[in-house]
Order: C-alpha cells, then structure tokens, then sequence
C-alpha cells in the first residue's frame, strides 16, 4: 500500500527531500504561489511551523505555476517566502498539481483525499503520524482554522 512515505521530492537546493524522513511526524503539505493573493497564508504557516515543530510538525511548501501566480523558479519563489513572509519551512522546486505532469504526490493526495483537481494556490493536506491522512483544506481555509486539527493529531 502507497504512503506519503513512499515519495520523494526535490527541494529548491537541489537537495532530495525523502519523505520517509517524516516518519511519525504530523505533516501539512501546501501548494503555494508567491503572487497569489493568497500567499499572506505563508506567515500563518510559518507561525504554526515554528509554534508546533520541536513537537512534531513538518509544514512542506510545494510552489506551482498552474495558476500563472508563481515566479520562473523554484529558487526565486523561495527567496520570496523567506524574503516577504520568513518562511523556514522546506520549499521545493516547482510542481505541477494537476494535468498529465502532475506530481505524483499531488496524485496520490487527490486520490486519498477523495477530491479531485486541485481548483486554487494554497490548497492543503493534512498528514497524520502514521503516514494516514486526514484532511484536505480548501484554498481559502487559514492555516489557524487548521490549528485545531494539526494539536489534535500531534496528541495522536
């Protein structure tokens, strides 16, 4: 049977980022976009990265230009976050998450989550210790909306 844990991605160092790594870590994966009206969710995700890591809490930023929201690299949609909203979290290069290149993450997610395309930047997935997931939150859903959901599966 398929896990999380059974895909890797590429961060924007070039760097494999192994998702197995995150084994028994409670894990929220994001599409961003840097020019997205939506991209202020950064800083909520930055806060509850910061507030939740040391117990257990891996936020994933996978940037995509699907949306014609997004800078030319991954390395520039980076330098962004970090620059305008502090973000710490992984960044990865960036993906497709729908069509025929989707990610094959982003396939799986979409399959586990029971919904299928990806309609908007900023759509998230909640991962449980155990690989399982949870949750798929709507583009528009903030990350403290989410808040509740990430402390009760940290307590799983």
């Amino acid at each position: 049977m398929t896990s999380i844990y059974d895909f890797t991605e590429t961060e924007v160092s070039g760097q494999k980022l192994d998702l197995k790594d995150y084994e028994g870590k409670v894990v929220l994966i994001v599409n961003t976009a840097s020019k997205c009206g939506l991209a202020p969710q950064l800083e909520g995700l930055e806060e509850l990265y910061k507030k939740y890591h040391e117990d257990g809490l891996e936020v994933l930023g996978l940037p995509s230009n699907q949306f014609k929201q997004e800078l030319d690299t991954g390395e520039e949609a980076s330098e962004y976050c970090q620059m305008h909203y502090g973000v710490t979290f992984p960044m990865t290069e960036r993906i497709h998450v729908n069509g025929k290149e989707t990610d094959p993450l982003f396939v799986y997610l979409k399959k586990e989550s029971g919904s299928g395309t990806i309609k908007w930047n900023y759509t998230k997935f909640l991962i449980g210790r155990n690989g399982e997931f949870i949750h798929r939150y709507a583009p528009m859903t903030t990350p403290d909306k989410i808040e509740p959901d990430i402390v009760k599966a940290l307590e799983a």
